[in-house]
C-alpha cells in the first residue's frame, strides 16, 4: 500500500476531486453542444452542484491549508455534493416512475427564472416534469442522472474523507 500514499495527500485528493468535477462538466457540455441533448431543469441544477463542489475542491488544492482550512473547504464542497445527490436522486426517481405517474411537462427553466421568484422556481424544478423523466442517453445501462448520482456519491465520500481525516499539525 506504500504506492498509494502519494495519492492520499490532501492537495492531491482535492485536485483529483476537482478534475472529476471538471471532466463531468466537459462531458455534459459535449453532450449538450455536440450531441444536442438539451438539459432539463434538474440537469441544470446538477451542474450547479458539480460547479460548487469543483470550485471548493480546486480552492482547497491551490491553497493547501492546514487542518482547519482543509475541513472548512471540505464542508463547503460537501454542500455542493449533497445538493447534487439530492437533485440527481430526485431525477433518477422521476426517470423510474411508471409512465402513468410521470408529471406533466412544465415551462422551461428560462421562462420560470424570468417569471417567478427563486423560491418558486426551486419548488417547481424539484416537483419535476415530464421532460425530466425522459431517458435520452445511457452508458453501460445507466442514464445521465444515474451517472451524476454515482459521481456525487463518490465526491461526497471524498469530501467526508477530507473532513474527517487526521491531519499533521
Amino acid at each position: 500500500m506504500q504506492w498509494l500514499q502519494p495519492f492520499l495527500v490532501p492537495r492531491v485528493v482535492n485536485g483529483l476531486a476537482f478534475l472529476a468535477c471538471l471532466l463531468a462538466m466537459v462531458i455534459v457540455l459535449y453532450l449538450q453542444h455536440y450531441q444536442y441533448l438539451e438539459p432539463c431543469p434538474l440537469c441544470v441544477f446538477q451542474r450547479v452542484g458539480a460547479i460548487v463542489a469543483g470550485i471548493f475542491f480546486l480552492l482547497a488544492a491551490l491553497h493547501d491549508p492546514a487542518a482547519l482550512g482543509q475541513r472548512i473547504y471540505a464542508v463547503l464542497a460537501l454542500s455542493g455534493t449533497l445538493f447534487g445527490v439530492a437533485v440527481a436522486g430526485r431525477h433518477v426517481w422521476l426517470q423510474n416512475l411508471p409512465p402513468d405517474q410521470v408529471p406533466a411537462c412544465g415551462p422551461s427553466l428560462d421562462w420560470m427564472l424570468d417569471s417567478f421568484p427563486m423560491q418558486k422556481v426551486i419548488s417547481q424544478v424539484f416537483s419535476g416534469s415530464g421532460e425530466c423523466a425522459t431517458v435520452d442517453w445511457t452508458f453501460l445501462g445507466l442514464s445521465l442522472p444515474a451517472w451524476a448520482l454515482v459521481l456525487f456519491v463518490g465526491l461526497t465520500g471524498v469530501a467526508l474523507l477530507q473532513l474527517l481525516r487526521p491531519y499533521r499539525q
